[in-house]
């Protein structure tokens, strides 16, 4: 590191499988609002790697292993391949939060594969990594970990609200950061729209043109997650097993689920961001124009929308901040929002 500036490389993977998103960022340290995302760049996943990590859900301990290796060394290339295509010369180290494969903090587990010893070996850098296995072992929820980057980076915002495959939401309330999961957004989508061959709902052009189901809206409005008090966070094992099975029981056209759940997302979300005119909202759901729609109607706001390069890499931005705290020892997880027994500086780092 460079008297007060710090270069590094964020990665994501989120829950939709968009795939990879690489971010070299320059941070001034002690004025850390005052950084620049310099190059940004999304590696799709082949159809292989999409399945693979569709299904390791389903894996034994031992294929696990074997992926998170395999995962690190792949994505090893792909840092490798993004610093010499954009000719990078200074990099103090990589933040990598890895994809996520299983989530359950109230069972005490959750797991990110790419191994970091894998990603220092082939990139010959600094990796910090595996964000969340210690909040989870220090009884936290493991997410979200963002909201220290909304405080420190984007303070100015009443709310800072992400549009991927979960809807999450970081704000100020008495004086604390609080933060949680909303509720599923294009991890549900997607998969409906998969099922009549198309990556996505453009623009949410389909769900425009289905039919509300009362029913079901008024079935998954009901939830028991949503009357349960933060810290709280989702995973694709709970949309697999309350709110896939739900939607199947109560309406089988495409264009209709697409359309009440779209309805569903945006009452949820409403209920928290209702009224403010200071929403920073970011992720790849900003981009369905019927979506923030909704929610501008049931929000009763109107929505400025920030740069693509924030909405795109805000996720892969905030974890090379987490990075940024995390080498300095400095606190990157807050008890407030994930209900840990204490706020603390996490991740693991390997040296190459």
């Amino acid at each position: 590191m460079k008297n007060n500036e710090v270069f590094t490389i964020g990665l994501m993977s989120g829950t939709s499988l968009d795939g990879v998103d690489l971010v070299y960022v320059k941070f001034l340290k002690n004025e850390y609002q005052d950084f620049e995302i310099i190059y940004a760049e999304t590696i799709a996943y082949s159809i292989k790697w999409k399945q693979m990590l569709q299904n390791a859900i389903h894996f034994s301990t031992e294929e696990l292993l074997a992926l998170d290796i395999t995962y690190g060394k792949y994505l090893g290339g792909l840092i490798n391949n993004f610093i010499n295509n954009y000719k990078i010369a200074v990099v103090d180290f990589v933040a990598s939060h890895g994809h996520t494969i299983l989530h359950e903090p109230e069972k005490g587990i959750t797991l990110q594969i790419g191994s970091g010893k894998e990603i220092a070996k082939i990139t010959k850098q600094k990796v910090v990594c595996d964000f969340r296995t210690q909040d989870v072992d220090l009884g936290g929820q493991g997410a979200p970990l963002v909201p220290v980057g909304d405080e420190l980076l984007f303070s100015n915002y009443d709310f800072c609200l992400n549009l991927g495959g979960f809807s999450n939401v970081s704000f100020k309330k008495d004086n604390k950061r609080v933060a949680f999961d909303i509720c599923p957004v294009n991890i549900v989508l997607n998969f409906y729209a998969n099922k009549i061959g198309l990556e996505y709902d453009v623009s949410g052009a389909i769900a425009s043109e289905g039919k509300i189901n009362k029913k079901l809206l008024d079935a998954l409005n009901s939830l028991e997650f949503y009357g349960v008090i933060a810290p709280k966070s989702l995973g694709l094992e709970w949309v697999q097993k309350e709110v896939f099975p739900l939607i199947d029981s109560l309406e089988s056209d495409v264009s209709s689920v697409l359309s009440t759940f779209v309805e569903h997302v945006a009452i949820q979300i409403a209920k928290v961001i209702k009224d403010s005119n200071s929403v920073l909202v970011t992720g790849g759901g900003v981009f369905n124009s019927f979506l923030m729609k909704r929610v501008e109607y049931y929000s009763n706001i109107k929505i400025e929308q920030s740069s693509d390069a924030l909405i795109n890499y805000k996720e892969a931005l905030i974890f090379a901040f987490l990075g940024v705290l995390k080498i300095d020892n400095q606190v990157n997880c807050l008890k407030s929002v994930t209900g840990a027994s204490k706020d603390h500086s996490s991740g693991v780092i390997f040296l190459p």
